[in-house]
């Protein structure tokens, strides 16, 4: 059983993909958000075997669901419309912040270098700390 991982964002959205032993979530790709993103979702999970998805809920550090939270869960409920697995909200708070401290202690350069996979590294924290959950 594969486990993908979302980030979703309003621009674009990051994914990621576990092993079949759900052990390790690896980056996957970044796509646009876009009216054929949820298509390119369900696509995904069917070449994958893909039997879960896990997306990524930005909660405030207080703990409250903000205006992103709330259009996170407004794709959540597209998302479940398209796809015929389980779809589960993760809580990604600072999983963004992470990301970019391994791009920095990588020495990526550039904002544009970075706007390329931090959606897609980010997207990887949030699955894997579903996955060390299990």
């Amino acid at each position: 059983m594969k486990v993908l991982g979302v980030d979703y964002g309003t621009k674009k959205i990051g994914l990621a993909i576990s092993d079949d032993t759900n052990t390790i979530a690896m980056p996957l790709k970044v796509i646009d958000c876009n009216d054929a993103a949820l298509g390119q979702i369900k696509k995904i999970v069917e070449d994958n075997k893909v039997e879960k998805i896990v997306v990524g809920l930005p909660i405030t550090l207080s703990g409250n669901k903000g205006k992103r939270a709330q259009e996170t869960e407004e794709f959540i409920d597209k998302l479940k419309e398209t796809v015929n697995v389980d779809v589960v909200e993760w809580d990604e708070r600072l999983s963004t912040r992470f990301s970019e401290r391994i791009l920095n202690s990588a020495n990526v350069k550039g904002r544009k270098n970075k706007k390329k996979v931090i959606d897609k590294i980010a997207a990887t924290f949030i699955l894997q700390g579903y996955l060390d959950s299990l």
